[in-house]
């Protein structure tokens, strides 16, 4: 379907602020700040993520921060998704922006999380056996790096040409392109961290978890 440029433009500067502003909801920062009255950016590992949410909040709250964090990645993307005259570029778009806005969030001094689970919503809203892929590529690199962040770096960067590989699509390559994108340089900056929290990130010197 056809579409006049300037209406491409206003399709892509709304999903681009829809997917910005669901991304920027920084859930866990507010449901630790309620449980525990603390920043959870301020202990542990520094970040606003699902783990660091459970070594602050306990599981219950970790596993809701996490279900809330998909879906702030999965509701914009498959909104853009469900219309049939959004060209690929706008829900790819639209899903970076997503992770940009977890990331870096407007309503959180730009200190927000890491991307994974914003990210995998985004996947996820777009093809599902993809998002499983993905999963499992993690999963997967994290058990044979043992470290955390190079495993997420890698994934960020080999799951577009894996999806290409395996003909999943366009409107996944080019979306998981750039959502990985933006989840590789955020974890860049945990490159040389220590993890000690995990059970398969600990040192095998039996040294207790630390933040």
């Amino acid at each position: 379907m056809f579409m006049p440029v300037p209406v491409l433009f206003l399709y892509a500067f709304l999903f681009a602020a829809l997917g910005y502003l669901c991304g920027s909801l920084p859930f866990s920062i507010w449901i630790t700040r309620y449980v525990k009255g603390v920043d959870v950016r301020e202990a542990g590992s520094g970040h606003a993520t699902t783990t660091n949410t459970i070594r602050q909040a306990g599981f219950g709250w970790g596993a809701l921060v996490l279900l809330l964090d998909i879906a702030k990645g999965f509701i914009p993307t498959y909104l853009a998704v469900s219309r049939n005259d959004i060209p690929t570029y706008i829900i790819a778009l639209t899903a970076a922006c997503a992770v940009i806005g977890h990331c870096w969030p407007i309503f959180a001094q730009f200190r927000g999380g890491m991307g994974l689970a914003c990210a995998g919503g985004c996947i996820l809203a777009t093809d599902l056996f993809a998002a499983l892929i993905g999963f499992a590529i993690l999963i997967a690199l994290v058990l044979i790096i043992h470290h955390g962040a190079r495993a997420s770096v890698v994934t960020g960067l080999v799951l577009a040409p894996v999806y290409y590989l395996i003909g999943r699509g366009e409107p996944i390559i080019w979306l998981s392109a750039g959502v990985g994108l933006v989840v590789a340089l955020r974890f860049l900056i945990d490159w040389n961290r220590q993890y000690r929290e995990l059970w398969l990130d600990r040192e095998k010197t039996g040294s207790k978890p630390g933040p």
